[in-house]
């Protein structure tokens, strides 16, 4: 079995910072591009960022400047250094990866974690 665990949502002013987190767990042999979508509600899943095993980042250009995506291979661990946090960015946060389990490669998705902003 295969677990993406994300966390480091919450509640946050506009304009201020917030680190997620996807950790992936289980009998994993490889990791290859890990990423992180959002949803808002009512509105489709979109791709905000991905980063590849060794490979360039990528991000969607509504949070190219303010977003950073990395990650630590060790922890097989993935990160979303979110600042200057706007309205339109608060959704329920996916994190991606595409792992192989025993022999095979398949894509798993974590639970999802809610960036908010004032009511």
């Amino acid at each position: 079995q295969v677990q993406l665990v994300e966390s480091g949502g919450g509640l946050v002013q506009p304009g201020g910072s917030l680190r997620l987190s996807c950790s992936a767990s289980g009998s994993i042999i490889s990791i290859n591009t890990m990423g992180w979508y959002r949803q808002a509600p009512g509105k489709q899943r979109e791709l905000v960022a991905t980063i590849p095993s060794g490979g360039t980042p990528n991000s969607v250009d509504s949070v190219k400047g303010r977003f950073t995506i990395s990650r630590d291979n060790a922890k097989n661990t993935v990160y979303l250094q979110m600042n200057s946090l706007k309205p339109e960015d608060e959704a329920a946060y996916y994190c991606r990866a595409r792992i192989r389990h025993v022999a095979i490669w398949s894509d798993y998705w974590g639970q999802g974690t809610p960036v908010t902003g004032p009511s």
